[in-house]
């Protein structure tokens, strides 16, 4: 059985939105659908129920090919230098998935897939996952399916999001895609939509997927792990 490519871009706000644009029609072009990964606030006052712009963009994305991913709440850290949901307690996680999730159901994005800020989720994060109503949890090293308790082993690179975008780093990148994907592996592919405009990281990205494609890996999006059709209920 063919191998699974899986392509998201975080960070997605009206100062990124036609960088985004054109990198995710890029991939349309390649047959590649895209994990859009949304935050309802972030830094500098951004407010998605404010953008009516990208708003509409991720709602036509949706009711495609692509899916929809909460990204935390306002993606603040929570003690110095730790993401949002890093090190929080299930009652915090809690307040903040609610949060959250009534800003996407606001917005007509709500969505059962979650990743934390950098990828990363705190044990008390996670538990509190089932109650407010999501199906998978994406780590940094693979995914939890919530249903089922089972997990994914299958690491994300990418830029952004913790990575780094530099000359070092995007060859780590291209060769550790190669090899998943040459063995018919998983391949997690991400970037920060700010990413978009260094061309080292928005190319190098792109090189992976075609390298992906060229080993026979099957585009994919994290819908698919809910068990969601495309452009079909929430996720």
């Amino acid at each position: 059985m063919a191998g699974q490519l899986y392509v998201s871009v975080s960070g997605i706000r009206a100062d990124t939105l036609t960088d985004t644009q054109a990198f995710v029609d890029e991939l349309a072009r390649r047959e590649v659908p895209t994990s859009l990964l949304v935050s309802p606030r972030l830094k500098h006052g951004y407010r998605l129920h404010d953008d009516a712009e990208t708003v509409d963009w991720l709602r036509e994305r949706r009711s495609g090919d692509d899916a929809i991913v909460l990204h935390g709440y306002d993606q603040a850290a929570t003690k110095r230098r730790r993401a949002e949901f890093a090190v929080i307690d299930t009652h915090e996680a809690t307040l903040r998935l609610a949060a959250a999730d009534r800003v996407l159901e606001a917005a007509g994005l709500r969505t059962r897939l979650f990743a934390a800020p950098r990828w990363t989720a705190s044990a008390g994060a996670t538990a509190a996952l089932p109650a407010a109503g999501f199906r998978v949890n994406l780590g940094f090293t693979g995914w939890d399916d919530l249903v089922t308790g089972q997990f994914t082993r299958a690491r994300v690179l990418g830029f952004g999001d913790g990575f780094r975008a530099d000359a070092w780093w995007a060859r780590m990148v291209v060769v550790s895609t190669n090899r998943t994907a040459r063995r018919g592996g998983v391949v997690r592919l991400s970037i920060a939509a700010k990413h978009l405009q260094t061309p080292i990281a928005r190319q190098t990205l792109l090189d992976c997927v075609d390298l992906s494609r060229h080993h026979g890996l099957t585009p994919v999006t994290y819908r698919r792990l809910t068990g969601v059709a495309a452009g079909r209920g929430a996720a």
